[in-house]
């Protein structure tokens, strides 16, 4: 498979959808966030701003026979809401659809809402799989992480989770696969006359027999930063960015305490459960573009080394641009989308022109830069523009070319990319050396040091008129110091 197929893939794998509630009381529609202890809904509105706090779910597990019923049972009021489940990327459109059917309902948004609309029978109608498919899992176990045929389902019934529960779920494979699964499962195990009821992701790990063992992973109230991670100690900087985003942003190492061995890692946060995950920082095929996007070099550095890096102009799925931050999830083994809003978008546009060295302006000496003369002081291509102003309103023409050394722009009488060995720095011309060396620099020669009015365009010289009046000037001046000095003399 090339690198174009896994890139689609990940992709692909990484397609969550969003749970959209409409309100029948309040009559309002928002996105999903929660629930909190008191059975009480958690919702947050349904714009792309608040991406980061949707609750989402896998669009290839069983919502309705698991995840689903297991949150319907927690609300407080059930009868109250009505759920839609609804594409991550269509979020705000499909919120729009569901409150414009509420005020004017039409048969075409009847349609859009029944294809949105959860319905717990139909969903899971849509997961269960026949014998074949069943067949050619437990008859074709190369491909997976676990042998299904190891299975000892006994243990699990143990826990109140049944093989049928299982079978019949998309998480099947997945499972097999080695990923957790993508939603929780209600747990109920009995320690003697102890009964334990949580809510839990599970998973399955071969056991040094090759026999296959269920994890449990339970959920905690918030994720443990304060203790050591397999040997790391979290830093108030990893702390940060594990609670903003669910990852830690760089590679650390992680200590494997049954061989003693140290493991580059990256670490992220299972948000469903709040637990640590790690994953091997060489052990994930890093893509050389995202989404139709080529990434440049300090991307895939960046990029392999976890941070997140901002991608412009993706194409999504129905064929939009879209722009994101791109960032590794341990968890997830594959690249997140971090949608920021707009304070961080502006704060990554101007992290990015520091991070080139010299500010690119859109308007310089008073001449407004076409998208293109950006763009190509951006290349550290040479611009020239014309009909800039000095300090005093003159115009002048000039070559304009980043100097990345300098951290500055520098001007130039030929074209330094096609005339080097020409081009001496001026400024910003010979021709114009004089006017702006006197009006926008105060300096003065023989020629100008008496002229009191700015030069005109190219001019190095006094003109005939300003000669003649400066002439009179001079005059009028050397009589008032004669009267001065008679004046002296009769006091005397």
């Amino acid at each position: 498979m090339d690198v174009k197929e896994n890139d689609k893939k990940a992709v692909e794998e990484q397609k969550q959808d969003v749970l959209l509630v409409l309100d029948k009381k309040e009559k309002a529609v928002a996105a999903v966030k929660g629930i909190n202890e008191q059975g009480e809904l958690q919702t947050v509105p349904p714009k792309q701003k608040h991406n980061n706090e949707f609750l989402k779910l896998d669009r290839h597990g069983d919502i309705a026979s698991n995840f689903l019923r297991n949150f319907i049972s927690q609300l407080k009021d059930p009868t109250r809401f009505e759920l839609f489940k609804t594409d991550a990327e269509k979020v705000e459109e499909s919120a729009k659809v569901i409150q414009n059917h509420m005020k004017k309902p039409t048969k075409d948004s009847e349609v859009k809402m029944d294809a949105m609309r959860v319905n717990k029978e139909h969903e899971v109608s849509q997961t269960k799989k026949n014998s074949n498919d069943l067949k050619r899992i437990y008859s074709n176990t190369d491909g997976y992480f676990v042998d299904p045929n190891k299975i000892d389902w006994d243990t699990l019934k143990g826990f109140g989770i049944s093989r049928e529960q299982i079978e019949n779920s998309k998480a099947f494979e997945s499972l097999l696969r080695g990923y957790k699964s993508p939603y929780t499962f209600p747990i109920e195990a009995k320690m003697g006359n102890v009964a334990i009821k949580t809510d839990a992701r599970i998973s399955f790990r071969p056991n040094e027999n090759g026999d296959v063992v269920l994890a449990i992973h339970g959920i905690r109230k918030q994720p443990e930063l304060d203790r050591p991670y397999f040997g790391h100690v979290f830093t108030t900087e990893d702390k940060e960015n594990l609670r903003k985003t669910g990852n830690m942003g760089r590679i650390v190492d992680i200590k494997n305490y049954f061989t003693g061995e140290t493991i580059p890692s990256f670490v992220s946060i299972d948000k469903l459960t709040n637990e640590l995950v790690s994953m091997r920082a060489d052990r994930f095929p890093f893509p050389d573009g995202i989404n139709g996007v080529d990434l440049n070099e300090k991307q895939k550095i960046d990029m392999k080394d976890g941070k997140a890096v901002w991608v412009e102009n993706m194409m999504s799925a129905k064929n939009k641009p879209f722009s994101a931050f791109v960032q590794i999830n341990a968890e997830k083994r594959t690249l997140d989308f971090i949608f920021p809003n707009n304070r961080q978008r502006i704060a990554q546009n101007e992290k990015q022109t520091n991070e080139a060295g010299v500010r690119i302006p859109t308007r310089l000496a008073g001449v407004e830069l076409t998208e293109k003369q950006q763009a190509d002081l951006k290349s550290d291509k040479t611009i020239y523009v014309r009909g800039m102003k000095d300090k005093e309103g003159q115009e002048y023409n000039a070559y304009v070319k980043v100097n990345q050394e300098a951290n500055k722009l520098d001007f130039f009488r030929f074209n330094p990319d096609k005339a080097k060995a020409q081009a001496k720095e001026v400024t910003p011309s010979d021709k114009h050396k004089t006017q702006v060396a006197v009006n926008s620099e105060g300096k003065t020669n023989e020629a100008t040091k008496r002229i009191d009015e700015p030069l005109k365009q190219g001019q190095n010289k006094p003109t005939a008129s300003q000669s003649e009046k400066q002439e009179k000037k001079e005059a009028k001046e050397n009589k008032i110091a004669e009267t001065s000095k008679k004046g002296k003399r009769m006091k005397v």
